[in-house]
Formats: structure tokens, sequence, C-alpha cells
């Protein structure tokens, strides 16, 4: 399934490249939607977007819910993805997580993620009826989520795919020693003081320097890089929850991995892949690549999104073909 990407054809200042952002829509055939939901647990307000093949088109594949990472946003270089599901036959429905992009809360803070599970099961119930297969797609920070998404809705799902998952941190990411220790106390004095770590996320997850730029570039781009300290305690609490609730993951799994990631443990992702419940799994790791596979050179991101798009397809038509 080669030159499926749209990344392919994005430049150093447009995911869209030289074309508007509708007429990249109606370039692919695709039928855009913009909305809000209110969540209930996290008391935000969530943008949300959805792409669909237009008329005419064959009858829809299936449905895919999908999870950007941290510092990312359902829009701009993660609606790319969303745009290619789209294009072969699948209804795509993402939202901005809490604190990013268009959605409301403070920049770059994640709430208990506990509410945020609950809150995007609220939405993707809302936004999905039974007559489709249905799929989660989560990149880093949403993949961990997805986890226990899965987890929780153990007949919902026909398959999950994780891209590049946060079920680890890497030593680079994860605060110094001894503030890792302090952390929890840290967050309830000073919840959004920004903590400062050796490597900084968006330098280490995009190999590419231009694509770097173009993350950098999005109109909802995060001011700080850096998680505020209540995020930092959130998310190795994250990572904590899915080490233990990865077990009960039923549904069928796709891992795929960098083998450079240098902000989420590959480690960490093989012992959630070895200790899943799920009949049929299969993980990939892509030895050179970095953490974002959108990030990687042309030739990676075919291979990585290639082996993705034809597994999702595959299970969707109801074919268990080996990858």
């Amino acid at each position: 399934m080669a030159g499926l990407h749209p990344i392919n054809s994005a430049n150093a200042t447009s995911p869209y490249g030289d074309l508007s952002r509708q007429e990249f829509y109606d370039n692919h055939h695709i039928i855009h939607h913009e909305s809000t939901f209110a969540a209930p647990s996290t008391d935000s307000t969530l943008f949300t977007q959805s792409w669909r093949p237009a008329p005419p088109a064959a009858p829809l594949r299936g449905a895919i819910a999908m999870l950007h990472g941290y510092l990312g946003e359902s829009g701009w270089l993660f609606e790319l993805t969303a745009v290619a599901f789209a294009r072969l036959g699948f209804h795509a429905v993402s939202l901005d997580l809490p604190g990013h992009g268009r959605s409301s809360g403070p920049r770059g803070h994640l709430p208990c993620f506990s509410h945020v599970v609950s809150d995007c099961i609220s939405f993707f119930n809302s936004s999905f009826g039974s007559e489709l297969p249905l799929f989660l797609y989560g990149e880093s920070l949403g993949g961990a989520i997805s986890v226990l998404i899965a987890a929780e809705q153990k007949l919902k799902w026909r398959g999950v795919v994780l891209n590049g998952p946060m079920c680890g941190l890497s030593r680079r990411i994860k605060p110094p020693w001894p503030l890792e220790l302090l952390l929890p106390a840290v967050a309830v004095v000073a919840p959004r003081w920004r903590v400062w770590v050796t490597g900084n996320p968006i330098e280490a997850s995009y190999k590419v320097g231009w694509k770097r730029d173009l993350a950098r570039g999005s109109p909802a781009a995060q001011k700080s890089e850096y998680a505020p300290a209540a995020t930092a305690r959130e998310m190795l609490r994250l990572c904590e929850e899915v080490g233990r609730r990865g077990r009960e993951v039923e549904a069928a799994m796709l891992v795929v991995h960098g083998g450079e990631d240098a902000v989420c443990e590959v480690e960490a992702a093989e012992r959630l892949y070895g200790t899943a419940a799920s009949r049929d799994k299969k993980m990939v790791v892509l030895p050179e690549a970095w953490h974002l596979l959108v990030g990687e050179s042309e030739e990676t991101v075919e291979m990585g999104f290639g082996l993705i798009f034809q597994w999702v397809v595959e299970r969707a038509n109801g074919r268990l073909t080996v990858i």
C-alpha cells in the first residue's frame, strides 16, 4: 500500500503542501467535519473532527477512533493519517485532548488520566454505531489511553493500533533523579511548574528536520515543550496503569515502535505486547526510526504506515492474514 500517506506531499510550512486546507480535502475526496464535545469527567470542551470518503464512494469498511500524543492535536500533522484512513474507506474520528489544540484547559496540562479515558470513551460511544467494525489508533500518549480504553471495552473494538505507545518514558524524557522521586509533592505545591528534562520531546520525536519545524509551525502549537509537574506525574502514573492493565486487552493488537525512540521505551512496549491477552497480535520494531513515524523519511513512512494500513484493512474485511 505504497504512496498512501499525505505527509509525503507536505512541505516545511504546511501539511497540505501547496493547497489550501479545503483544496487538500477535495483533492483526496474527503468530507471533513468539526464540532465540540462537552466532556463530563474533565469538565472540558473538547474540539473534535471527523473525516470520511466523499460520495460517490463504496460502503465504509469500518470506523477508527484516533488519539494524538502529548503536545499534539487532532489536526495539522496528525490529521494526515486520518485522511489516509478515510481514503481507504474508513470513518475516522478524533479529538484534541484537554489542554491541547483547540480544546479547553491550561496548555499542556493533562487532567487525571482516568477522567481523560472516561471522556474519550464517552465521545467515541457517541460517534459510532454498532454496524461497522471499530478500531482504535493511538500515538504516544494516545497509545497509552487507547490501551486503557481497549481494556475497559473488551468487546467493542475489533483492533487496536499502537504507534510508539507511551508504555514507559525513556530516561531522557523522565524528570531527573531525585526530582522524579519528589514529583508527587512538587505536583501538589506547584502543579503548573514546567519540568525541564535533558531531552526535548519535539527534538527527539521528529527525525527529519523540516517535519520538526512543521510541527512547531502549527497555529495550535504549545509555547512550552516541557510538561507541567502535575502532567509529568500523571504520565508516570499512566505508564504504570498501562503496565498493570495491558494484560486485559483482548482485541487484535498491532504495535509499531521506533528502534531508536528516545521518548518512549521500546522495552516497555514489548512487555505490553507480551502480556496482552490478544490472540491476534503483532509487534514491529523499525530499527532506525525515532518516536513519531510521521517524522521519518519518506521510505520509512511508507513502510511503517503501509504495515498499519494493511493490518487494519485486513481485519476490517475479516481476513487475519499475517503481514
